[in-house]
């Protein structure tokens, strides 16, 4: 189950806010300029789809996303459990950054934590499976995977680039909870 967590930037041991409820989750981000949808494939979704399938079984929300973002770019990710390189990919993204585009991640399976650092508040957005996430450009963020991450994501990109991060050289990502 998708869920927010709310938290004062230096008081990582008490949270202000905490729900599952997904309209109150999307009231939230919405409210701080993060979009925050839930999609339902046209088809049952399982290991032997391809990434061709899950784009095809998703074709309505994203061609939607795509128009609205102007992405360019649209592929699928997967990491599956006992990666070899999980530990690497995980530090990857576990510090405090900005993009010059919006981070637009769609999940098909498993779970992420997206972290926003929005003025004097930390976002804690736990992502599941059927969940879209589009974090605004500009904005200070860090994600965390799990230490044995198994998720598949549909990423939006509006450059050729891909993702590309500056990092902030805060330490504030390690002061917060992360998935495991």
């Amino acid at each position: 189950m998708s869920k927010l967590t709310i938290y004062r930037h230096d008081d990582a041991a008490s949270a202000q806010l905490e729900s599952e409820n997904f309209t109150e989750i999307q009231q939230q981000l919405n409210q701080v300029g993060v979009i925050f949808e839930n999609w339902q494939a046209a088809f049952e979704i399982d290991a032997s789809h391809s990434s061709d399938d899950i784009l095809n079984a998703y074709d309505a929300d994203i061609k939607r996303v795509q128009h609205d973002g102007g992405y360019q770019t649209v592929d699928v990710i997967s990491l599956t459990k006992g990666n070899s390189a999980a530990a690497e990919l995980r530090q990857k993204f576990l510090f405090e950054h900005t993009h010059s585009e919006d981070e637009v991640r769609f999940f098909v399976k498993g779970q992420g934590l997206f972290c926003l650092h929005l003025g004097n508040k930390v976002y804690q957005v736990l992502c599941q499976q059927g969940d879209l996430i589009s974090v605004p450009a500009n904005t200070k963020h860090w994600f965390d995977m799990g230490s044995d991450p198994e998720f598949t994501a549909i990423r939006f990109f509006d450059n050729e680039a891909g993702w590309v991060a500056q990092s902030t050289e805060s330490k504030i990502a390690t002061e917060f909870p992360i998935l495991d």
